[in-house]
């Protein structure tokens, strides 16, 4: 029951709560779809990559093989998820120029750690680092350049359409209104309205579907947020019957369309859907009200910052042998600290605000919103990782072969729930932004800062250290991976066929099985065997 229970509470996390605040952040910080994605969701899930490796800096793992499997997992497996679920068309020149950067990524960091014995060069990290800032530079660039050419077009149309109307300026007008529509397509992310076509389509026959254009309607945020308001209405009207209708872990409609099976998952879900409930806020702007309710989001500031810091301290002071549960009983008093600060402010919002309404500051409520969601994957991504462990332990199987096959998908749950769970909500193109640029940041950031810090902390690095018996397959595979997406890209217009996914989903499949060939000892590895001395003297 241990891996359901996780698995559902992840996907419910992510899609109750962490879609609908990463579509709200983005909105917020002025982002488009791929700026968003190579940005606010590469990070989010790959960051706890980052600092899991830099907590065990000393143990003996190769760090970057283990980042080559985890960018090809994320690339070939999620990208192509995304691919099959919502084909789509993509932005062609942002995707070029993502894998490009992908490409460079993963050459820089097989050369420089197959260039030296022992890397310990500081111009190496520095160099590998500036590539990772430069991409980021280039993105945001991108997108204000794209913001400065609506606004250009914009103006050359309204100062046409002031003239007299001609043929020639009619034309001109046109043009002018097609360009501005192609670029507005990617000015900034819009919230559209829910779509349940996908859930519909599941038979067989949708795999051979042709992709056909989808038009969306845009949200009106500011008639979901005023729907429901009434100022006749005494402003705390019907405050515990929206507190305790929110708590429902199953709803009575669902629970009567369900078959056995579905009533078996609304039950296994249903603690998660509780947890998350209490523990995250739920911003989203196409529900009414924005999804406010005001006893239960007066709770979630004390709630949500406590049980935050007091996790956190658990993790960072459990060692090695210890469980961060555990550890929770010294230091829930941390999270008691915070009280001190969130106690006023939940007095402040319960006398001010009103129930039928969210107040002018809701949206600060949206922090609290993605910070939750991704601490909750974050720690069943980590609680499977561990069980897994566990059982390669007992099995007597080697962490090299766990950490190029299983932890590269135990360890990526979040990317994967994540990406699938916003292409599902109708943003596929931030969805494989993502896929893209946090692969990018697992190789350059993950890969490039753990392996300096382990020359700081005064261990010898060496090239056969980082790679071992799969890091060079990875290499090959995530790169012949990277050029085929070039390659079938290009050939099919930028429209990311079901097929193009399959076919991503079929390679990943060939390097495990070269990875269980290898580890079987059937076939040898791409990596050079380890020179062996002489036992007298020199022969």
């Amino acid at each position: 029951m241990f891996f359901p229970t996780q698995w559902t509470r992840s996907s419910t996390t992510f899609g109750k709560s962490y879609s609908p605040a990463l579509k709200a952040v983005s909105r917020l910080l002025h982002m488009n779809e791929h700026l968003a994605g190579v940005t606010l969701m590469a990070f989010g899930n790959s960051s706890a990559d980052l600092f899991s490796n830099l907590a065990s800096v000393k143990r003996h793992v190769p760090v970057l093989a283990n980042s080559l499997s985890s960018a090809l997992f994320v690339t070939m497996i999620t990208g192509g998820l995304i691919c099959y679920i919502t084909p789509f068309k993509m932005n062609a020149y942002e995707t070029v120029r993502d894998i490009l950067f992908l490409v460079l990524g993963t050459f820089l960091m097989d050369y420089f750690t197959s260039s030296s014995i022992i890397i310990k060069n500081e111009w190496h990290f520095l160099l590998v680092a500036f590539v990772y800032i430069v991409y980021i530079l280039i993105n945001v660039t991108d997108v204000y350049l794209l913001r400065r050419t609506i606004n250009s077009t914009a103006n050359k149309i309204q100062s046409l359409m002031e003239k007299e109307s001609t043929p020639k300026n009619l034309e001109k007008i046109r043009k002018l209104e097609e360009k501005y529509d192609y670029y507005s397509q990617d000015g900034q992310v819009e919230i559209y309205e829910r779509d349940s076509k996908l859930s519909q389509q599941t038979k067989m026959r949708y795999t051979t579907l042709r992709m056909a254009r989808n038009s969306r309607v845009s949200v009106n945020r500011g008639l979901t947020r005023i729907r429901r308001l009434d100022m006749t209405q005494p402003k705390n009207r019907g405050l515990f019957k929206d507190f305790f209708l929110a708590l429902r872990p199953i709803k009575c409609q669902a629970w009567r369309q369900a078959d056995i099976l579905g009533r078996t998952l609304l039950l296994i879900r249903a603690p998660a859907v509780i947890l998350c409930t209490l523990y995250i806020p739920l911003v989203d702007y196409e529900m009414d009200k924005h999804g406010w309710n005001k006893l239960l989001n007066c709770l979630h500031v004390i709630i949500n910052p406590a049980l935050s810091i007091s996790v956190l301290m658990s993790f960072l002071s459990s060692k090695a042998n210890t469980l961060w549960y555990i550890a929770m009983q010294q230091q829930i008093v941390y999270g008691a600290y915070s009280l001190v600060l969130t106690v006023p402010f939940f007095i402040f919002i319960l006398i001010k605000s009103r129930t039928d309404v969210p107040p002018s500051y809701h949206w600060i409520f949206t922090l609290m919103n993605l910070t939750g969601s991704m601490f909750i994957i974050f720690i069943c991504a980590t609680e499977i990782d561990k069980v897994l462990e566990v059982i390669a332990n007992v099995m007597a199987i080697d962490d090299d072969f766990m950490g190029a096959t299983v932890k590269a998908f135990t360890g990526n749950l979040s990317s994967l729930f994540a990406n699938t769970a916003v292409a599902a909500h109708g943003y596929p193109k931030m969805a494989f932004a993502s896929a893209i640029g946090g692969s990018f940041f697992t190789i350059v950031v993950t890969g490039n800062t753990v392996i300096y810090v382990r020359s700081l902390v005064g261990q010898d690095v060496t090239p056969r250290d980082q790679m071992e018996d799969y890091g060079l397959s990875a290499f090959l595979f995530l790169n012949l991976g990277l050029f085929t997406i070039l390659l079938w890209s290009t050939t099919l217009g930028f429209f990311a066929r079901r097929s193009m996914g399959l076919y991503s989903i079929a390679l990943y499949s060939i390097y495990l099985i070269f990875a269980i060939l290898v580890h079987e000892k059937v076939i040898h590895s791409f990596a050079d065997d380890p020179q062996v001395s002489a036992a007298f003297g020199d022969i």
